[in-house]
């Protein structure tokens, strides 16, 4: 459940930048847990990094150099603040907790549409081909991302680093109640960094291959 949730960010970041794509076999997000958090500021910049793959071909040890690296980045050098409390994050995100259009937008994202002059969307499917959840990315606010069930229930939000969409940048994903569930350092399109709330390193994606800290494929995604 945890590994499916954080793949969310990339999925649809994936389809924002490139375009919205039906997500297959997504699982029911009905046990989404939603505590709580603490906040943080940081002024360092993200270091420029060199958009290679050599993952494969790299010694353990510069491989766990990388993770130690990018960890720092996303978790220790962040230019965006990561821990939020309930009530910090709550009233910084109040209006987007319930879609109060969400019948339209249901219509909009069931119906294929993938932007209209307001946000762009990006359905996400089960298997059988019924709409489980939606997201939108208003142009007005483009370092946010929110994921809504098809009532118009606030799942996740997504808080992109102000680089964003100019590589590289950092990719944040919360619960509704702050609770951070992902971290993503995005490279570039091809490339990105994933750890998990605790900044333990779930993996490196380069197009549509995941690989663990030793170098076995993990995961494809159908997104990329």
């Amino acid at each position: 459940m945890k590994k499916i949730i954080s793949i969310l960010t990339i999925l649809l970041l994936s389809s924002f930048t490139i375009r919205a794509n039906a997500v297959e076999d997504i699982v029911s997000l009905d046990e989404v847990e939603t505590p709580k958090v603490e906040q943080a500021q940081y002024d360092v910049q993200p270091i420029k990094a060199e958009i290679k793959f050599d993952w494969l071909d790299i010694t353990q040890a510069q491989r766990d150099e990388n993770i130690e690296h990018y960890r720092n980045l996303l978790f220790e050098n962040n230019t965006t603040p990561i821990y939020f409390s309930k009530e910090e994050f709550k009233n910084h995100f109040a209006q987007y907790y319930k879609d109060k259009n969400y019948k339209h937008h249901y219509f909009l994202t069931n119906n294929g549409v993938t932007e209209d002059e307001d946000a762009k969307y990006c359905a996400f499917y089960f298997k059988r081909g019924t709409l489980v959840m939606y997201a939108i990315q208003y142009k007005n606010n483009p370092t946010n991302a929110f994921y809504y069930s098809a009532y118009g229930k606030l799942y996740y939000t997504d808080v992109m680093s102000k680089e964003y969409p100019n590589f590289p940048y950092t990719s944040m994903q919360y619960d509704r109640k702050g609770k951070l569930k992902s971290a993503i350092y995005f490279i570039s399109k091809d490339l990105q960094y994933m750890y998990a709330p605790d900044k333990e390193f779930q993996g490196i994606w380069y197009k549509e291959k995941m690989y663990d800290k030793n170098g076995k494929q993990t995961l494809t995604r159908t997104n990329w």
